[in-house]
């Protein structure tokens, strides 16, 4: 008997096929009739434009209160009194342009680049954004009746959130997984994935037929085993050769096929990557730090994207250590410059290769944390201030309402846990609307997104044009 089902039923369905009595033809099968699908979903005319997506994880929870912190008198004397010892000193924080809310607001002193980029337009803050399940007051908060992200104050489960947009439930498709679902076709290369990783496996990346192109930040970026390069000594010529033998045998068995041809793809999209990218020159000078070298990979794989066939990119850069329970101040002032300084050298090199316009950067991290300290460092909390820069970004402007800090506040749940104003289903809907997703399918992609936005009104927040 035939059956219907609508795009949304069939994915639902796919990612379920896997635990079928026979996962792997089912996987098989699903991969391909979603390819189809995800194609046939799109608008009728394609893509001529290239648009890339930037994510910057700051994995352990950024104390984002300590980055984007009040500068006005009267708001820094509340910021002042709640952070107790983990305060900046006022005279030491980078001035912005403007109020917001009422608020004089400043960076932490060693961003000055950020502040050059916020000043000139390049960049943008979006303010206490976190995982809601659905609108959520302090006094539906207390009473129970909210409903709330799973695991909230969570590592494990904020960062699982952070990635998915799915707060009310633990899944290992992320939201940039599900986007590619639906604009891969857009690409003109099936062998490299539009979702580029420097991070690792990650679940932001991962969809229901979608994963992630790990690559690394030195050399060419390609990852295979050293005694497959090409430029290899007789050794490794001869365990090359053998290895490449194993792969293109003929296996009875559907698995062992499968396993064969899947890392003889995985081989030849390395040397695919490595030589698009090996002639792409980047004048602009990038730091030492990892993030930046990250970044600077990044670069040079969008430097390459005509040679690649791509029209639609993510990418995934991760810098972790962000959970300081102690050593705030020390540790900050270690790290929030490494941040500021590999994002501008970033932005510089996007004016370069003349996509500023079509690439646009974001962060995102666990949880912002407590406002009050701990006595070394401040504690796991929850909404918090994000990062977005690039041509596109309304830039200059603090998007979302910049909470009251004092204790006892509208949005305090306890220690200046404070409930986010907006979701990360809002913030990352912007992303992904300016990405190229259509609205009619935006709500398979954040399936609470109705509950904080008219889909199809104007733009969830408005950071980007």
């Amino acid at each position: 008997m035939k059956r219907h089902l609508n795009r949304r039923q069939f994915l639902g369905e796919a990612a379920c096929a896997a635990v079928t009595a026979t996962p792997l033809i089912s996987t098989l099968l699903n991969l391909s009739m979603a390819n189809t699908l995800a194609a046939s979903s799109l608008p009728t005319s394609s893509a001529t434009d290239y648009k890339a997506l930037v994510c910057i994880l700051l994995a352990g929870g950024n104390d984002s209160f300590n980055m984007l912190v009040p500068r006005g008198n009267s708001e820094y004397i509340e910021y002042q009194t709640v952070r107790s010892n983990l305060a900046l000193p006022q005279s030491s924080l980078q001035s912005l342009n403007g109020t917001y809310g009422g608020k004089q607001l400043g960076l932490h002193g060693g961003m000055p680049e950020l502040a050059s980029l916020f000043n000139s337009g390049d960049a943008a803050f979006v303010a206490n954004v976190g995982t809601l399940v659905e609108p959520t007051t302090l006094s539906s908060y207390n009473s129970g009746s909210a409903q709330l992200p799973l695991g909230l104050f969570s590592h494990a489960d904020q960062i699982m959130h952070w990635q998915t947009s799915v707060p009310d439930s633990r899944s290992a498709r992320g939201w940039g997984g599900r986007v590619a679902d639906i604009l891969h076709s857009l690409n003109n290369n099936e062998r490299i994935s539009m979702n580029i990783s420097l991070g690792g496996t990650n679940t932001f990346q991962s969809g229901n037929q979608t994963v992630s192109y790990e690559i690394r930040p030195s050399g060419n970026g390609a990852v295979q085993p050293d005694f497959l390069s090409e430029e290899s000594s007789s050794f490794s010529a001869i365990a090359r050769t053998g290895v490449r033998s194993l792969i293109d045998a003929q296996y009875k068995n559907l698995f062992q096929e499968t396993f064969a041809r899947t890392n003889a793809s995985a081989i030849d999209a390395s040397h695919e990557f490595a030589g698009a990218i090996s002639g792409q020159a980047i004048t602009t000078a990038f730091s030492s730090s990892r993030l930046s070298q990250a970044l600077q990979m990044v670069a040079r794989t969008i430097a390459a994207r005509d040679t690649l066939g791509m029209k639609r990119q993510t990418f995934f850069v991760m810098m972790d250590g962000y959970d300081h329970h102690d050593e705030l101040i020390n540790s900050h002032a270690a790290m929030l410059p490494v941040v500021s300084q590999a994002l501008s050298e970033f932005n510089a090199a996007m004016k370069e290769l003349k996509v500023h316009d079509q690439v646009t950067s974001f962060t995102a991290s666990d949880f912002a944390r407590t406002l009050t300290s701990n006595g070394r460092g401040s504690d796991h909390g929850w909404g918090g201030n994000q990062i977005v820069m690039g041509g596109a970004v309304n830039g200059g402007l603090v998007y979302g309402k910049y909470p009251d800090l004092g204790l006892g506040n509208a949005l305090d749940t306890g220690r200046g846990r404070l409930i986010p104003s907006l979701s990360t289903d809002e913030y990352f809907a912007e992303l992904a609307q300016w990405f190229g997703v259509p609205n009619s399918q935006l709500e398979d992609i954040f399936p609470n997104l109705k509950r904080f936005y008219n889909i199809g009104s104007d733009s969830p927040i408005g950071f980007l044009s």
